[in-house]
C-alpha cells in the first residue's frame, strides 16, 4: 500500500537507518522480499519502489522538468530526437533504502537498450535523497543527473493495449550496473514479473504514449511512496466510441 513520505520513513527507514553502512549494503540493499503477484489489466502497477517525483502528460519536446533553465523532455529522456508521441510520464525516485528490484507494470514483450552516460561519469543523486529523507520534500528542478546519466531504455510491446510503452531506468553516480535478469531481447513478461535491478540509488520512469483507444489516469498523488508490483500507478480505461465510429 502506498504511503506518505513521513509514514514510509517512520515505518520502513527508521528501523534500519542507524545500521552500519556495510550491513545496509550487504543485507538490506540487495533484499528481494516475496510479494503477491497481481494481474489486472485495468492498471499499470508501479515498476519500482520509491517516491513519485513527477507525473504529467507532455508533448515529445515539452519540458518534463526545467533544470536550471534547460528543459528536460521525453526526447531527452529517451535520447531519441525522433520520438513524436505525447505521453504520460511518471518518475519514481529510488533511495538507498528502497528495494531495487524492478517489475513489469503491464504485460508484454520487453526489449532493452543501454545508453552510456553523456559525460565521463554519472552525476550523483544524493542531494535528492537527502532532501527526501531530511526535509520530507522533493525538488525535481535539482535533478541535474536526468540529462546525462547512464540509462536503460526498456520498450514493452503490449498486445492488450495495441501499442508500446517504456520503462526508463536511470543509474546513480558511479553506478554502471543496470542488470536485466533475461539477456534475450523481445521476451514475454507477465504483469508484476521481476525483470531487472539497478544498484544503489536510482530512478525509474514509466512513459506511456497516449492512445486513441484508452485513457491513462494516474492513481497516486505526487510525493507518495509506492511499492513495485504492489501499488497501482495508472488506471487504464477504454475510451467511449465517438459518434460514427464502428
Amino acid at each position: 500500500m502506498s504511503k506518505s513520505i513521513q509514514q514510509w520513513i517512520d515505518e520502513d527507514v527508521r528501523p534500519v537507518q542507524d545500521k552500519p553502512l556495510k550491513w545496509l549494503s550487504d543485507y538490506h540493499f540487495f533484499r528481494d522480499p516475496s510479494r503477491p503477484t497481481y494481474s489486472d489489466l485495468s492498471y499499470f502497477f508501479a515498476p519500482a519502489d520509491g517516491i513519485i517525483l513527477y507525473q504529467k502528460v507532455v508533448g515529445p519536446s515539452d519540458a518534463i522538468v526545467d533544470l536550471k533553465g534547460k528543459s528536460y523532455s521525453l526526447q531527452d529522456a529517451l535520447r531519441n530526437p525522433d520520438y513524436d508521441q505525447p505521453s504520460l510520464v511518471i518518475g519514481t525516485f529510488m533511495t538507498f533504502f528502497d528495494v531495487h528490484i524492478n517489475r513489469v507494470p503491464y504485460p508484454g514483450r520487453l526489449s532493452y537498450k543501454m545508453l552510456d552516460p553523456i559525460e565521463s561519469y554519472n552525476r550523483p543523486m544524493l542531494d535528492i535523497e537527502e532532501e527526501i529523507l531530511e526535509e520530507l520534500r522533493i525538488t525535481p528542478e535539482k535533478c541535474a543527473y536526468l540529462h546525462v546519466n547512464q540509462r536503460m531504455v526498456n520498450r514493452v510491446d503490449s498486445v492488450e493495449l495495441g501499442q508500446s510503452y517504456y520503462i526508463l531506468q536511470i543509474a546513480d553516480y558511479d553506478v554502471d550496473c543496470v542488470i536485466p535478469f533475461d539477456i534475450k531481447q523481445n521476451q514475454p513478461f507477465d504483469q508484476g514479473e521481476r525483470f531487472s535491478q539497478i544498484r544503489y540509488g536510482s530512478q525509474v520512469d514509466l512513459i506511456i504514449p497516449l492512445s486513441p483507444r484508452f485513457q491513462f489516469t494516474p492513481t497516486q498523488p505526487l510525493g507518495a511512496h509506492v511499492e513495485g508490483g504492489v501499488d497501482t500507478l495508472v488506471a487504464v480505461k477504454p475510451r467511449s466510441p465517438r459518434h460514427g465510429d464502428h
